[in-house]
């Protein structure tokens, strides 16, 4: 589990510092936003390496202060500001809740080490209603981290914050942290607890997917599919298929990364755009000032296509693989408890609701006739730099990488 989230954290970790070049190029605090970047990678692989539940904790911790400094780079924005003011408060509460189930566990078993905590809960240290209390304050931290309804209120607000900050935390790394948590922590949920875990998922999953049917914005758009596909991890390991929720994280934080940097793309390209043409009030995010990008950003276009075929399960791409195994683990548990049906609809609901979405995302930004004829004949392709980290995530969205001979 370790290496593979490593992987995760560092590819696209590496994207986003080599994106950022040319994205944040004659930004007022340049040299601040890379040693914020520096802080958020470290404090991500802390998480990761950690073998206890303490340093866990601490780098926990680090990543939500350094989360709450990427998201208000911009700070003079008063909408920046108080989205990481937002972002940073709705993790203490989900934090709480870990902490207290940290505490129940050290104290019944008297150490913070994971295998130590295994062979504990294996020898009844501490079982029954206490261990599913325990469980559950731990899932508390996943729902703050993973923004899990009802603390899915903050994702879509740290979209105020530089949108390689938004694929670095928002698509791969620091909201993939609560899930990685869950699936590292498995064998100390008892059945009870699973239970919760995968509703709560089920409901995140298609409630976030009908949200995002009604966005404009659309690195919001982004936001609330990313809170649906979270979701959807959350309900895998609910229903006990914990690989598929890993597999799936792996397969998300690539093509979804890809879908940010896309977005930053044609943000990047609306801006310099609108900057030309001495524009202040159009909003360069709005998909309903775009439209036929596609003639102008030929690449941009085709990986976020690619990456949306994924996103929307079509077979041949890597999301197709991921979501087949977390509909068949939650189909194969329906079958089992007839009485949780509404899990399987939960699931095969949001798959039907994400396609939607993404594909109406594309077909405004890329096709059509173009909304502000002005605007549109300044878009050109952006910079090599920006280019680069797009066309690496788009390959890595197609099924061949994860399904090569081992």
């Amino acid at each position: 589990i370790t290496i593979v989230m490593l992987l995760v954290v560092s590819l696209i970790s590496s994207m986003t510092h080599i994106f950022s070049l040319e994205y944040m190029k004659g930004d007022i605090r340049y040299n601040r936003y890379y040693a914020y970047l520096g802080l958020f990678t470290f404090s991500m692989n802390g998480i990761v390496l950690a073998n206890n539940l303490m340093s866990l904790y601490i780098f926990w911790e680090l990543v939500g202060v350094s989360s709450y400094l990427l998201i208000g780079h911009w700070f003079e924005k008063h909408s920046a500001a108080d989205a990481s003011k937002k972002a940073f408060l709705t993790n203490r509460v989900g934090d709480i809740g870990f902490f207290i189930g940290i505490m129940i566990m050290f104290t019944a078993i008297g150490s913070f080490n994971f295998q130590q905590l295994f062979t504990g809960v294996s020898n009844e240290l501490i079982s029954g209603s206490l261990l599913t209390f325990a469980g559950l304050g731990l899932f508390m931290g996943a729902v703050g981290k993973s923004s899990q309804f009802p603390l899915h209120i903050w994702l879509p607000d740290a979209m105020e914050g530089p949108t390689p900050v938004s694929a670095l935390m928002h698509a791969a790394t620091m909201v993939a942290a609560g899930v990685y948590l869950t699936v590292r922590l498995f064998p100390l949920f008892t059945f009870e607890a699973l239970t919760i875990i995968a509703y709560v998922g089920g409901f995140t999953a298609i409630f976030a997917a009908t949200i995002a049917i009604t966005q404009n914005d659309i690195k919001k758009v982004l936001a609330y599919s990313t809170v649906s596909q979270l979701g959807y991890m959350i309900l895998a390991v609910g229903v006990g298929n914990y690989v598929a929720a890993f597999f799936h994280l792996l397969t998300h934080a690539m093509f979804k990364a890809c879908l940010f940097y896309g977005s930053g793309s044609v943000i990047h390209a609306m801006h310099h755009s609108l900057h030309e043409l001495h524009d202040h009030d159009t909003d360069p995010q709005d998909m309903r000032n775009m439209g036929g990008f596609r003639s102008k950003m030929p690449i941009t276009s085709l990986t976020m296509s690619i990456a949306t075929l994924a996103i929307a399960g079509v077979p041949l791409f890597s999301g197709f693989l991921s979501k087949d195994a977390i509909l068949a683990g939650t189909l194969s548990y329906v079958q089992h408890h007839r009485q949780h049906w509404v899990l399987a609809f939960f699931g095969f609901g949001a798959a039907a609701i994400t396609a939607f979405y993404m594909f109406r995302l594309i077909f405004l930004t890329f096709y059509g006739e173009p909304k502000m004829p002005k605007v549109f004949e300044g878009i050109h392709e952006s910079p090599k730099v920006m280019i680069y980290p797009l066309i690496i995530l788009a390959a890595l969205s197609f099924f061949i990488f994860y399904t090569l001979p081992y």
